[in-house]
């Protein structure tokens, strides 16, 4: 069987679907390279009827890829409901590690395993989505060697996620959908690199995904350990820089951007705040039963602690009503609109 001379990685979220189907419309049957696609949906949506909109827009194979399926060029392999889906040596991982990002399967899971693979001969591509999935990928990719490519923002339907890459990683090509078909066909059939000198970190990010869990020791080259714990599984974190790009993950294997888990963390207090509501409306509760049994000082004593804690209670809930209210509606859709100098424009290539 023949193999890619590159691999295409493309990462994609709300409003992905529509933005998939015309990008794949435009590369040809013979091109020398697989793609592989992540888009982000529903655990129990149906993969089958995602891939098979897709094959009808694009004359490239398209499946649902089988675990340590041979990679092929000319064909399109979209990840299933509920798996990652990585690269290896010229084959398909199909795996249920840990979620990354909030998210399985996650674009950056996709984007370093193939820059550890590939490295030069990676293309990344992220298009439409919301928060900040594919970055931490483009990153890799690029220290890897790969080339990078955004859908430009100022079209993309949610541009969140097109955004937090160029805020953050500097990206080769920013381009409009119309044009990105002809521009990854023209990368696909430059002369292949060498991918002998791929980071080892990247390499060893990618070997501990594979596995699902890595020992703290791996994990510990990787970053130096900070005074947090990763809110998926309580176990430690490791902070990792690379650029302006600041990420944490714990040694089983959850990862997270830097704004990502301000996100999570913040939502974790939420939840906390709320339950303390709860207890203290339960003793309110219970201190006016108390109260409405007793007589004298004691009966005064308790309206006085039931007062107290109407005050608490309500100080409590106008800040969950409005603060974390405000909060939430800045740090959902948190990302620069500052385009790097540098980055280029393509032309359409026929």
């Amino acid at each position: 069987m023949a193999h890619p001379n590159y691999v295409i990685v493309i990462g994609a979220s709300a409003g992905g679907m529509p933005a998939l189907c015309q990008l794949v419309a435009q590369l040809p049957a013979d091109l020398p390279a697989a793609v592989l696609v992540v888009q982000h949906f529903a655990p129990d949506s149906s993969g089958q009827h995602l891939i098979e909109r897709l094959a009808r827009h694009t004359d490239l194979r398209c499946k649902l890829p089988a675990n340590n399926e041979p990679l092929a060029p000319n064909t399109l392999y979209l990840a299933s409901p509920d798996r990652h889906l990585l690269v290896k040596e010229g084959q398909v991982l199909v795996t249920k590690g840990p979620h990354e990002n909030h998210y399985r399967p996650a674009a950056d899971a996709l984007f370093r395993s193939a820059a550890a693979y590939y490295g030069p001969n990676v293309i990344g591509v992220v298009l439409t989505g919301m928060l900040h999935d594919g970055t931490a990928g483009l990153e890799l990719v690029k220290r890897a060697g790969g080339q990078t490519v955004v859908q430009d923002p100022a079209e993309a339907e949610f541009p969140s996620m097109p955004e937090s890459a160029l805020s953050n990683v500097p990206i080769d090509y920013v381009v409009p959908l119309r044009e990105m078909g002809f521009l990854l066909n023209r990368l696909a059939r430059m002369p292949v690199g060498s991918v002998s000198n791929i980071p080892e970190d990247i390499k060893m990010e990618a070997a501990i995904a594979e596995r699902i869990v890595g020992s703290i020791e791996e994990v510990s080259q990787l970053g130096r350990t900070v005074p947090m714990t990763c809110p998926d599984c309580g176990g430690s974190l490791w902070e990792m820089k690379h650029g302006k790009l600041l990420r944490y993950r714990c040694h089983t294997g959850h990862a997270f951007s830097a704004d990502a888990l301000l996100q999570r963390s913040q939502h974790g207090l939420e939840e906390s705040l709320w339950v303390a509501l709860r207890m203290m409306e339960e003793r309110k509760n219970l201190l006016t039963n108390m109260a409405s049994r007793g007589e004298g000082a004691y009966s005064v004593q308790q309206e006085e602690r039931i007062e107290e804690m109407k005050m608490h209670i309500n100080r409590l809930r106008e800040f969950l009503l409005n603060g974390i209210k405000s909060q939430n509606g800045s740090t959902d859709t948190d990302s620069t609109q500052n385009m790097p100098t540098g980055s280029r424009r393509a032309t359409p290539h026929n």
